[in-house]
């Protein structure tokens, strides 16, 4: 969902191109269950040949890959959590977790079809289909699994299922799919009832932020969470880009960066912005800092995300 760190306008603009993939060929099936509608016509969800229905429609794996090249940096950390590391010999430059994965310099934005076919790769995972990447690897007889920005935790749980089809890993992503619904539920439970907290989440320092029509926004949505860019004159997809009046007429309860790592803002930095230093989030202490990669993945770590947020609610609500 988000694009390389140095550039925060080409940030906004991958995110929304990603966002336009999203839900492609996407089902929700319950990613739990066996009978999934993710998998078609095998025996189990570890068994070959194996077809999984993707953002680029159904994927026929002949056999459990062996050399999968990963160039989305959300399934290289889904990959790596359900089991299948050891399968994984190539990830791309945006991949930065977990820390063990054979990060290269092959690009997810920019992919070079030589580079890839050049890691004799026998499944390749990508986040879009940027220069047509998915038929030109087709052409060489390359599988290809196109898993898309996610547009809400359904879709996120989905792909997961689809990685643990495609590599033989399924029983772990069922697994790690009700252990994040599990603790997604909990963080949700204990949240206060009667918080009734507005927020505003930053991609950037454009700024761009998130409705709580994306993914991102149903992450906070599971928290009871009023969030201003819903008010945005121009949505632009559910990421509006936001006027710094806006933002300061808004006065949230609660300030979320997700562009620490990025673009080094703070509660100081953002206390130097005209009319923001008035903010009450700012006044009251109340700006968390996140870390751009977990807050803009759909992977597994989406919980430490919401863990984060519980807790920023939590201490709001006990002031």
């Amino acid at each position: 969902m988000r694009p390389v760190r140095s550039a925060p306008a080409a940030l906004a603009g991958a995110l929304l191109a990603a966002l336009t993939l999203a839900g492609c060929g996407q089902s929700a099936p319950d990613p739990t269950s066996a009978a999934s509608a993710s998998v078609a016509a095998t025996p189990s969800a570890a068994g070959f040949p194996v077809t999984v229905e993707a953002g680029n429609g159904p994927v026929a794996v002949a056999k459990r890959p062996e050399r999968i090249v990963s160039l989305s940096p959300t399934a290289t950390e889904s990959l790596f959590a359900i089991g299948a590391g050891p399968q994984v010999v190539a990830v791309d430059d945006q991949s930065t977790h977990p820390a063990e994965a054979p990060k290269s310099d092959l690009s997810g934005f920019k992919p070079n079809v030589e580079a890839i076919i050049a890691r004799k790769p026998d499944l390749v995972v990508v986040a879009n289909d940027a220069d047509s990447v998915v038929a030109a690897l087709g052409k060489v007889g390359v599988p290809v699994l196109l898993e898309p920005a996610a547009t809400k935790l359904d879709e996120a749980y989905d792909q997961i299922t689809d990685l643990g089809a495609a590599t033989g890993n399924g029983d772990r992503a069922a697994e790690l799919v009700a252990g994040m619904r599990k603790q997604l539920d909990e963080l949700a439970a204990a949240a206060p009832k009667d918080a009734k907290l507005t927020y505003y989440h930053e991609l950037d320092t454009t700024p761009y932020s998130a409705t709580s029509t994306t993914f991102i926004g149903q992450v906070y949505g599971l928290f009871g969470l009023t969030n201003i860019a819903d008010e945005a004159p121009d949505a632009a997809g559910g990421y509006p880009k936001l006027s710094a009046e806006f933002v300061a007429k808004a006065d949230p309860d609660l300030v979320f960066l997700a562009d620490t790592k990025c673009c080094d803002q703070s509660r100081d930095t953002l206390a130097k912005r005209p009319g923001w230093s008035k903010l009450s989030a700012v006044k009251n202490d109340q700006v968390v800092l996140l870390d751009d990669d977990v807050a803009s993945r759909w992977g597994p770590r989406v919980v430490d995300l919401a863990r984060q947020v519980g807790d920023a609610v939590q201490k709001v609500a006990a002031s």
